[in-house]
């Protein structure tokens, strides 16, 4: 595992990708971009959620494209995406049997925002749209995090890290957390009083001045305070408002728009 975390930005099977090509703790992830795809316009191209109005299909060929490019093709059947509701529950994948898979996706189904998987090909998705993508990796296990304003106000990085540890056997100290593309402090404009909730809930370096909010301060201050070292968390500090030729984003494409996403899963050694 390498001493510091680090993104890189790549291309795979056609799809650019943002990841740790270290494989921290045996993880291989990464956040999407928008290239890539087959949907058209306004969810051109790699559009991988499929409740924002396109087309079936388009959506099914990219996530094949997506997991393919991830190296997870061989797997794809296996796939766990939650229905994410903005809330703080977390579903833990312990290994790749149907049962244990039936039994994942039906609690996924009925909302989630975190995902912590034990099993070896097993991949990972959640979808994004200006919302924060955390990706926490320990020895052996990771968990994908959404972290809207919502599940930030309710700690759901925190959370999950501390499910996380405990299903893993570690300490946070040892885990990398890689925090993805989204609405950055300068771009996000919300109420007065959603501000001052997160002044007193985590302290005024959220605050980026008159009515900007920073959803990543408040998510590494979260998982600091659960014990995770600050050297071992990483901000990719890329606005999706402001890069919407990458990346989707719901405030600057006017509520219509695909998602991206964060995807993980853990390779057989040999793979």
């Amino acid at each position: 595992m390498k001493t510091s975390p680090s993104i890189s930005r790549y291309v795979s099977e056609g799809v650019t990708l943002l990841g740790d090509t270290g494989r921290p703790g045996g993880v291989t992830f990464a956040f999407t971009e928008r290239g890539g795809g087959v949907s058209e316009a306004p969810y051109a191209s790699l559009n991988l959620g499929g409740a924002c109005g396109d087309v079936a299909e388009r959506v099914h060929e990219n996530r094949r494209r997506a997991l393919a490019a991830l190296g997870a093709a061989s797997c794809a059947d296996r796939l766990v995406m939650p229905n994410q509701v903005h809330g703080d529950e977390v579903v833990v994948i312990h290994d790749a049997t149907d049962a244990e898979l039936s039994r994942v996706r039906d609690r996924a189904d009925a909302g989630a925002d975190a995902i912590v998987c034990l099993a070896r090909e097993v991949p990972v998705m959640l979808c994004f749209a200006d919302c924060v993508p955390v990706v926490l990796a320990a020895p052996g296990a990771f968990a994908v995090v959404h972290s809207g304003w919502r599940g930030t106000l309710a700690r759901i990085s925190g959370k999950a890290m501390g499910v996380l540890c405990e299903e893993a056997g570690c300490e946070p100290s040892v885990v990398k957390a890689y925090i993805g593309p989204h609405i950055t402090g300068e771009d996000y404009v919300v109420s007065p009083e959603l501000l001052d909730s997160f002044v007193n809930e985590f302290g005024s370096m959220v605050n980026r001045g008159r009515d900007r909010l920073d959803l990543a301060s408040a998510i590494q201050r979260t998982l600091t305070s659960v014990g995770a070292r600050p050297c071992n968390l990483l901000d990719s500090n890329l606005s999706t408002a402001r890069g919407t030729d990458r990346f989707y984003s719901y405030r600057a494409e006017g509520g219509t728009c695909g998602r991206h996403a964060a995807m993980a899963f853990m390779p057989y050694a040999s793979s």
